[in-house]
């Protein structure tokens, strides 16, 4: 009952922030912080959609990870709680869920690595979400705007369907944010421990087991796909008085402890140390700087951030000289940028020209002249007055 509440919980959390507050679901996916990581740190910037926040989350998972195994994935993952909550309505109905031959669960269980290459290789290569046109995480848990295919409701509904019948069909089989945990739940201190001696082979844990463990062949095993449940523990006849055939290495309420100790702080830090989305720099660091920090409207994601380094790295009428490091917090409403610059050839009010005046090309011969327009407006800035607000 507990674990139900947690999840419900999440997933009610996730709901209201979607869909109530207009909240954007991938940037607190750890899975969004495996897709940026390259990008980021080769070019400073992430991919599109996502934000530091999922740099946060993924050290908060991957640290819960080795202390109590796949908890995330038990515990507070919505897509987990959806298909735990179409397994148990599909046991209402038809008492038992279909059991897939361990040979076959095997063979299946290595599509989640497969897809986890392709996703990352696509990404990497792209800058692009690749996944998200079939992700039936965005599919379920977004607006469902336009850059939602159609095959991502088809993969969500046939997933969902499947999971009336198997259990956490998903999770077991095609979750690459799985394949990524399962390398450090292997050093996890998180394990099932069965006693053999006062065992009765009855198999009701491995038959109760969401990720079709075989809990009754195990004995102390730290088993990378087990989400820390603890359902087996619960359903052993075994476990009565002072007899104890099934005990995990933490009770359940320490797994949860963990859970939201780590989820916490990886939001309390990302609100404390906000690093930028998008970084470049231009020429070499003089012994003298300054820095400005400016609001400025239509700084989205990082297109935008790449265009408003564009308009700083011009080479027309505007142009600035020497030193320039972008600093961008990209946001849907207002952007952040923070503009360190070498004082002693430009001033705060060339930074504020550079981005918010037409960018005239005289270098293109096919289009001499031609004008591009800026799209980025300066809070405090009015580029028709002299001397503005610093």
């Amino acid at each position: 009952m507990l674990r139900s509440a947690i999840q419900i919980a999440f997933l009610a959390l996730t709901l209201t922030g979607v869909f109530v507050f207009g909240a954007n679901c991938e940037k607190w996916c750890p899975f969004g912080g495996v897709e940026s990581l390259y990008t980021y740190v080769n070019e400073g910037a992430l991919t599109c959609s996502l934000a530091v926040s999922n740099f946060y989350i993924l050290g908060a998972v991957l640290l819960m990870t080795l202390l109590v195994g796949r908890a995330f994935c038990g515990y507070a993952c919505p897509l987990g709680t959806i298909g735990r909550l179409c397994g148990m309505a599909g046991k209402r109905v038809q008492k038992t869920l279909i059991t897939i031959p361990q040979p076959w669960d095997t063979v299946l269980s290595m599509l989640k690595y497969i897809i986890a290459v392709v996703i990352l290789y696509l990404t990497w290569t792209t800058g692009e979400l690749i996944f998200r046109a079939v992700d039936p995480c965005y599919a379920l848990l977004s607006r469902h705007g336009e850059d939602i295919t159609v095959w991502a409701y088809i993969v969500s509904g046939i997933l969902i369907v499947a999971s009336f019948f198997i259990s956490l069909p998903f999770c077991r089989w095609l979750c690459p944010l799985a394949a990524i945990l399962n390398l450090p739940a292997i050093f996890s201190r998180f394990r099932i421990v069965r006693n053999e001696g006062t065992c009765i082979r009855c198999g009701k844990c491995a038959q109760n087991c969401p990720m079709a463990i075989p809990v009754d062949r195990s004995i102390g095993e730290s088993i990378e796909r087990c989400l820390a449940c603890t359902e087996c523990v619960c359903i052993c006849p075994q476990n009565t008085g002072e007899v104890k055939t099934l005990q995990s290495s933490f009770s359940q309420r320490t797994v949860i402890a963990v859970l939201l100790i780590c989820l916490l702080s990886a939001v309390l830090v990302y609100a404390m140390f906000p690093l930028a989305s998008f970084t470049k720099v231009r020429g070499d660091r003089p012994e003298q700087t300054e820095s400005v920090t400016l609001k400025v409207d239509h700084l989205t994601c990082r297109g935008t951030a790449n265009r408003l380094w564009f308009y700083l790295d011009r080479d027309d009428l505007y142009a600035l000289p020497g030193y320039v490091f972008v600093e961008v917090w990209a946001d849907p409403k207002t952007g952040t940028v923070r503009i360190t610059f070498d004082p002693a050839l430009v001033s705060r009010d060339d930074l504020c020209r550079a981005i918010t005046e037409p960018y005239i090309n005289f270098a293109d011969a096919t289009s001499p002249g031609q004008i591009m327009f800026s799209p980025f407006v300066i809070h405090g800035y009015n580029p028709m007055e002299e001397g503005n607000e610093n």
